[in-house]
């Protein structure tokens, strides 16, 4: 990744275009800078086509110093205070993770309990309840699950992820779909068989182990 911000930023929007987990102008992408000021990506402009330039300076109060930036500034605001760890957010729509909240709107979390390696990767993925996009709703319903989730798929609205890298929060949203891939095609087959309870407990108290940090 870049080492600077704004190079860094870029990189990861192009890498997440190329992943297919956001389109056009969708997803959002900020990073925590000095004095509680958020670099963050602008409103409205193809992450694939992003320049360093058009990112967006929030002073610490969220104003913006010139620009428009995304409208999803209070989530990302509301991780951060929720957060002390938190150096990066993503946003995204991932388009399997997403599908799931659609079919499946009584999910409260996606159902990893057949997969070891996402309980070990993430402690497991809740889901937050609907709320309209860019509002300060939305930014509320996710602040339930901080600071003890970095990963949370939003109902009808993709996936946000947080990290101490912007490489951690990216690697999130990647995760997160592959996931939703997997479980999809285990329910083309018949339906995941979860894991025995004694075992789910034992991954939990091994990730207990990792520490918090997405993988």
């Amino acid at each position: 990744m870049a080492p600077d911000p704004r190079e860094a930023i870029c990189e990861a929007c192009r890498r997440l275009h190329a992943r297919n987990l956001l389109a056009a102008g969708d997803g959002n992408l900020s990073v925590r800078m000095e004095a509680g000021r958020i670099l963050m990506t602008p409103s409205g402009i193809n992450k694939d086509r992003l320049r360093p330039g058009d990112l967006i300076l929030l002073e610490a109060d969220g104003t913006a110093r010139s620009g428009s930036p995304s409208s999803e500034a209070q989530l990302h605001r509301a991780i951060y205070q929720a957060c002390p760890e938190a150096r990066a957010v993503a946003h995204a729509h991932p388009p399997t993770a997403t599908a799931w909240t659609l079919a499946r709107p009584e999910l409260e979390a996606l159902p990893c309990e057949a997969l070891p390696e996402v309980l070990l990767a993430t402690g497991g993925v809740p889901v937050a309840p609907y709320a309209r996009p860019g509002t300060p709703e939305l930014a509320a319903s996710v602040t339930p699950f901080l600071p003890g989730h970095r990963l949370v798929l939003l109902a009808r609205h993709g996936a946000v992820a947080w990290g101490e890298t912007l490489n951690e929060a990216c690697d999130g949203l990647e995760r997160v779909e592959h996931v939703a891939q997997i479980l999809l095609a285990a329910e083309a087959l018949g339906g995941a068989r979860p894991l025995p309870e004694s075992e789910l407990q034992a991954l939990k108290n091994l990730r207990a182990g990792l520490g918090p940090r997405l993988r």
